[in-house]
This record gives C-alpha cells, structure tokens and sequence, in this order.
C-alpha cells in the first residue's frame, strides 16, 4: 500500500493519535490491518497525521463582586461613559455621530469612522467592548486599580477610548473612566 508522504510522519509509540477527519479514518482501517513489523522499526510507529492549529483557550477570570456591586460599578461606568460621550459629540458639532444607551447597550456611532458598541455582561461580571479598530475585548473590574481592565493587556476601558477616538476625530480626547467607585452616588 503506498501513502502520500504529507500524510506520513514517525512518531515515538508514546504520543497519542487523534484522528481529524473522515480520509484519516479510512488511513487508520487500512493501516490497523498491517502488521506493525513490516511498517516500522519497533522504536517509532508510523501513523497518518494532520496538524490542528488553534487559538489560545479563553481567559476565564472568576469574580469576586457581588451581583450587586457589579451592577453598581457597571451602571456607573455606563452612565458616566454616555454622559462624557455626548458632552464630546456637541462639542465635535459632526451631526452623523450619535451616541445611545438602552437596556445596558451603549452604541456610538462615528459615522465612516466605525460604530463602538459597549454593554453589561452579568453571568461574567464584565463589560464588553466591540471597537472598529481594536475588535472585541472584555473588561473585568480590578478593584486595585478601580478600573475595568483588558486581562490579556491590562489596558482600561477609558484609556483605550481615549487613544482610539482621539485618533480618529483628531482631537484630544480624555473620558476620566478611570476611579469607577467614586462616580457611585450612593
């Protein structure tokens, strides 16, 4: 039986197999039915093999707020966010840019610039980001810092804004996000 040379490599008999697909499977009935003597020296096993490539697995952080804190600091955050947003947008004075908050969905809209669609996400206790630059992100709050914070990163969510928006519109560009637990007005 001959097999292509890309789907042949010598593996120490230690390593695991895992077969990807339907074309491997078929390989492996084959292979199994020829005795191990007369593919390969005892020392390695030849198998048919495809390389995976994946992202990294999530960073899952677990949260030591309280449902209630959360809503707390988030609802700060939000409505803070959305006020310095529209003070931004009058004095900008460009009638296509447009910022709205429903239903813990922040969106502004900066015309052919992007759309920026910030939210609360409860079950994770995080507020996530969608930029027209930078992708998605998702923001924990870090108690130490008393910002939301970018883990892989560890960029806030307002320095982040900052630099993008002031990038964009061309015009210093400063939202002071930073300090959530002394916007609370309790």
């Amino acid at each position: 039986m001959m097999l292509p040379r890309n789907l042949l490599q010598r593996i120490p008999k230690s390593t695991s197999l895992h077969w990807q697909n339907a074309a491997a499977n078929r390989m492996s009935s084959l292979i199994r039915h020829v005795t191990l003597t007369t593919r390969a020296p005892l020392a390695t096993r030849l198998y048919v093999c495809r390389r995976t490539l994946s992202t990294p697995a999530p960073m899952v952080n677990v949260s030591d707020l309280s449902i209630g804190r959360y809503h707390t600091l988030a609802d700060a955050t939000m409505t803070t966010l959305l006020e310095r947003l529209e003070d931004l947008l009058d004095t900008v004075g460009n009638d296509a840019y447009e910022v709205d908050y429903h239903s813990g969905v922040l969106t502004l809209n900066l015309g052919t610039h992007g759309t920026y669609v910030i939210n609360k996400q409860p079950p994770n206790k995080q507020i996530w980001l969608s930029s027209p630059l930078s992708g998605p992100k998702r923001y924990d709050y870090v108690p130490e810092s008393d910002d939301w914070r970018y883990v892989r990163d560890g960029i806030g969510l307002g320095e982040l804004l900052d630099g993008e928006i002031t990038d964009m519109l061309q015009t210093k560009v400063s939202l002071h996000l930073e300090g959530v637990s002394a916007q609370i007005q309790e």
